[in-house]
């Protein structure tokens, strides 16, 4: 059986001439934004620990494109709170934050981020970094694994993806 070539490709052209794209600018900024996060990494104790394990060839974080940590909060878009804000460090996490620019996402990971954690008690331990930056997604566990890690850039990245990041305080 012959094919004709000619009509094989007449009937793709026609195929691609009515594929419309039609969305937001606002809608396609924001998918961009949400595959291209640059974390600034904020940690103290046994979180960052597990932070770097993610990166590490076991579970790979740069599968999600997540690789590019920064060390300068001028070019960071992201900053990940592992692990307890003391007083002493408040002034400096607030600088950083505002030294970060816009849009910029918080995520607190494990529980002295989101509530202080074991060291609650203590005089010098606020109760979670939400009291200094505003968080977007909180991730729990003492310390939290990798794949909990993984999760919960993969919620911040729905969360930016679907444009709610554009309410803060």
């Amino acid at each position: 059986m012959a094919v004709d070539l000619n009509k094989v490709t007449n009937d793709t052209e026609l195929l691609h001439k009515n594929n419309i794209l039609v969305t937001t600018l606002e809608k396609m900024w924001d998918w961009g934004r949400s595959w291209s996060f640059w974390p600034l990494n904020y940690g103290c104790n046994c979180c960052p620990i597990e932070m770097l394990a993610a990166s590490a060839a076991r579970f790979d974080i740069a599968r999600y494109g997540y690789e590019v940590f920064r060390a300068s909060p001028r070019q960071a878009d992201l900053i990940i709170v592992a692990g307890p804000v003391t007083l002493k460090m408040k002034p400096i996490l607030e600088r950083v934050w505002a030294q970060m620019p816009e849009p910029k996402w918080v995520l607190a990971m494990g529980n002295c981020a989101t509530s202080g954690g074991p060291f609650k008690d203590g005089y010098s331990i606020l109760p979670g970094c939400d009291t200094v930056v505003p968080v977007d997604v909180y991730v729990p566990g003492c310390p939290p694994r990798p794949e909990a890690l993984f999760h919960g850039l993969l919620e911040l990245k729905k969360k930016v993806a679907s444009g709610q990041y554009t309410h803060r305080r």
